[in-house]
């Protein structure tokens, strides 16, 4: 047996392990990126502390807090008053009031 390949199979082998090489290195590049981008943010993530707010907001007399939430540049707080349930909303840096959403029971 001859294990000798002809020219144009030489070349048609040269080709696919050429093609291989580079589309290892592609994916082994893409690999590289993704996990260092995954501990990146984990390392970063660790790291940042959020912001302290400081402050008193004034709340009507009577009124008893269920809740409150802060996201962004915003605190809302859920209270109760005279029987009505309410979310107050305030700027997180001046405290000042934003809007007030109530709510009611359906019909």
């Amino acid at each position: 047996m001859d294990d000798k390949l002809d020219p144009v199979q030489e070349r048609v082998l040269r080709k696919v392990r050429r093609f291989t090489t580079v589309s290892a290195l592609i994916m082994g590049a893409g690999f590289l990126a993704l996990f260092s981008a995954i501990g990146y943010r984990a390392v970063v993530g660790w790291k940042s502390t959020p912001t302290a707010i400081d402050g008193i907001i004034r709340l009507p007399s009577g009124s008893s807090v269920l809740s409150t939430t802060v996201s962004g540049d915003m605190i809302a707080v859920t209270l109760q008053r005279q029987g009505v349930v309410e979310t107050r909303l305030f700027d997180a840096k001046t405290r000042l009031p934003r809007g007030v959403i109530g709510y009611a029971n359906e019909p």
